[in-house]
């Protein structure tokens, strides 16, 4: 069975950090282009961070460029997001998802074909 699961939110103060987990169940992560989403309520889905298949090119959204990190262990079938230096608008629910047809990273959610289910990131004093 395939299943992507999401870890490691939480609530955290103004420029804290959090590391975020996405592990894979079924289907071997290195395999994809893993992409990192987040959606604040009212707002559409929005791309923070990929990963290309090959692990090589990793691309940064405008708004965390500089703060966020993707990473990969493929010996844990694991992908990560190092989030330093936390906004309040960073706050929202982070999705990671798997891309099985492209090599590199889209930014566009149809593209991707496995997702979790989630996980609350909330930045607040």
């Amino acid at each position: 069975q395939v299943q992507v699961v999401e870890s490691g939110g939480g609530l955290v103060q103004p420029g804290g950090s959090l590391r975020l987990s996405c592990a894979a169940s079924g289907f071997s992560l290195d395999l994809y282009a893993i992409g990192w989403f987040r959606q604040a309520p009212g707002k559409d889905r929005e791309a923070v961070s990929c990963n290309s298949r090959s692990g090589g090119n990793r691309v940064y959204g405008d708004s965390v460029n500089g703060r966020f990190t993707i990473s990969r262990d493929n010996a844990k079938n694991t992908v990560y997001l190092q989030m330093n230096s936390l906004k309040p608008e960073d706050t929202a629910v982070y999705y990671c998802a798997a891309d099985k047809r492209n090599w590199g990273c889209t930014s566009s959610p149809l593209e991707y074909d496995y997702w979790g289910q989630g996980t609350q990131v909330t930045v607040s004093s």
